[in-house]
């Protein structure tokens, strides 16, 4: 009997209703390939929703959406609608209500995608981005509201456990690379948190002897990751810093078109969630040129999660192939289409012999 797995799925605004149906089509190759199912539930929850109902997904959706093995967003964000209303009426909820508190960004060099940047030719490293605490913490407020003394109040909330645990999965994942972590910081300028984020990184650290620790001040960081971004392995970092510093990774690596990020409850209590970093992109959505690569490796990174490492690589052997061909879609400088590039993967996994015991 086929393994099956239950996938929600939320394309959500711009390029999302794009590129997920593209990578949803290659992901069902190699599940036929394999002898899995990827048994796809649609929500039609986003900016569309929203303009239609007034909240970005339905009240119940949490208890829908925990029904599911993993969740494939495509992208959140519509020019019309202020992005607190739709990063907090969706991506943020499911983040939290899910205690998905690793957002796992692999950068990588890819096959015929150029960096601008010299010395980048191998890039290979991961960003461990805190993912529900931080600087992003819903504690605060404003005060005298359209007054001229109006203040805003932001508050940054580190805890033991959130800082021990993200430093603690940083340590295990470059435990499989090369064994390097590199904590990014800013404590001189930060005098309580950060101090205490390096502390507790330091401490849980210590617990694999075998494993090295760096700690880099963040705008320190960001020039090294441009002057010498071959030589980092695993990067932890809080929230704010972590989803800067991915953003600037992957366009050292070449486009963040490219790049996928998988927001993870690694004790599997709930599901995890599985998306492209690039977002909703308005300015090319509706054209058919968006570059489906995001979406397809964040679909390999489901696919690992959920057990099927084998099929995961040739999904991303496969778009690597096809970057390797010359075959680029326009923000890589080829003139390919979405459905153009989407066809030559998977005809590429059509073509790979059928793995053993499988008809």
């Amino acid at each position: 009997m086929s393994r099956i797995h239950n996938i929600a799925v939320i394309a959500g605004d711009g390029i999302g209703p794009e590129v997920v149906p593209a990578a949803m089509r290659c992901l069902d190759t190699v599940a036929d390939r394999h002898g899995f199912v990827l048994r796809w539930t649609e929500y039609p929850w986003g900016s569309a929703y929203y303009h239609e109902n007034g909240v970005m997904m339905p009240a119940d959706a949490i208890r829908t959406l925990a029904e599911h093995d993993a969740i494939f967003l495509g992208a959140v964000g519509d020019p019309d609608i202020p992005d607190t209303v739709t990063l907090w009426g969706l991506l943020i909820p499911i983040r939290r209500r899910f205690n998905q508190y690793v957002n796992l960004r692999p950068v990588r060099t890819l096959p015929g995608v150029p960096s601008p940047v010299r010395g980048a030719e191998n890039v290979d490293l991961v960003i461990v981005r805190e993912n529900v605490e931080g600087e992003y913490s819903e504690v605060g407020g404003r005060l005298y509201r359209d007054q001229p003394g109006e203040a805003a109040i932001q508050e940054a909330i580190f805890t033991r456990v959130g800082v021990t645990r993200i430093a603690e999965y940083a340590a295990k994942l470059a435990r499989q690379r090369r064994k390097r972590v590199t904590s990014v910081t800013k404590s001189n300028g930060i005098v309580h948190t950060m101090p205490f984020w390096d502390e507790v990184v330091a401490e849980t650290l210590a617990n694999y002897p075998d494993v090295e620790l760096e700690k880099v001040l963040v705008d320190a960081m960001a020039a090294k990751l441009v002057l010498q971004p071959t030589a980092y392995d695993v990067i932890v970092a809080s929230n704010l810093f972590g989803d800067i510093l991915s953003d600037l990774a992957g366009a050292i690596a070449g486009s963040i078109g490219v790049a996928p990020s998988g927001n993870l409850n690694p004790e599997r209590e709930y599901p995890s969630m599985f998306e492209p970093v690039h977002g909703s992109a308005p300015d090319i959505a509706g054209q058919g040129i968006a570059n489906p690569i995001g979406q397809m490796w964040a679909g390999a990174m489901m696919l690992e999660h959920l057990g099927e490492e084998a099929a995961a690589r040739e999904v991303v052997e496969a778009f690597e192939a096809v970057l390797a061909s010359g075959i680029r879609t326009p923000d890589l400088g080829g003139t390919a289409t979405t459905a153009e590039f989407t066809e030559e993967v998977d005809a590429r996994l059509r073509a790979l012999p059928r793995p053993e015991g499988t008809r």
